[in-house]
């Protein structure tokens, strides 16, 4: 039982921009998806999670079932969480109101109150801001935030864009620690992140999108130490 993404391809319109990839996440593992800016793999979250772009050709299936013919919010309801980058909070709402609208499918919303008390627990800071606009919170607070929405679907398998985007170093290592503690829960997480070795610090495995195909993949440690990564990503 797994998230399996297989010889997926994958564009908007006319134009290709992931050509045949695979590649599984397992409940409770952080795999990283790694990449030049361009890559695709934002587009690789976006197809997964049906948002925007489109699916050519392959699958992707959930605990076995094809999710590629399924809307965007029936594949919430199967089990798969996406926090795209840049956040996207609602503004103008509360933060309580934003967490709220993570669960608003069946999935979510049997268990909301159980899942808020264990996500306040998980990020005590958004516990003081509850009636606060989520607009007015800090960067790292709203990232905060938009995992925890996320989180508020009771998925089985969590999409993270680029979670530390913009966060100062301190919170950087609190975000990624939390990442783990949800891994340890036993949701898989499949993690896009431009901080490359904090990426490969936190996963088990890892793939390098390049010219919109996988070009490596192997444990995150192999990765670390793989010298094509080392002078690509790392600046080594």
């Amino acid at each position: 039982m797994s998230l399996v993404v297989k010889n997926l391809t994958a564009g908007y319109g006319d134009v290709v921009v992931l050509r045949d990839i695979s590649f599984t996440v397992a409940p409770g593992a952080v795999v990283a998806l790694l990449g030049a800016n361009g890559a695709g793999k934002t587009t690789s979250l976006n197809a997964i999670s049906g948002l925007m772009a489109d699916v050519k050709g392959g699958s992707i299936l959930l605990d076995d079932r094809e999710l590629s013919t399924l809307s965007a919010h029936e594949r919430v309801e199967a089990g798969l969480a996406h926090v795209p980058q840049g956040r996207h909070l609602f503004p103008f709402m509360s933060v309580r109101e934003n967490l709220e609208m993570g669960a608003y499918a069946p999935r979510g919303h049997a268990q909301r109150q159980d899942t808020l008390d264990w996500l306040l627990q998980l990020f005590p800071k958004l516990r003081e801001r509850l009636p606060q606009m989520a607009g007015s919170l800090s960067g790292g607070e709203q990232q905060m935030c938009a995992i925890a929405r996320g989180l508020m679907s009771q998925p089985k398998y969590l999409l993270l864009d680029e979670p530390s985007l913009g966060l100062a170093p301190i919170v950087v290592r609190q975000v990624m620690a939390v990442i783990g503690v949800i891994a340890q829960r036993g949701i898989g997480v499949l993690l896009v992140e431009q901080n490359v070795m904090q990426a490969l610090k936190l996963a088990q495995h890892a793939y390098v999108l390049e010219l919109a195909q996988i070009a490596i993949e192997g444990s995150a440690a192999e990765l670390a130490g793989d010298d094509r990564v080392r002078k690509a990503y790392l600046g080594l």
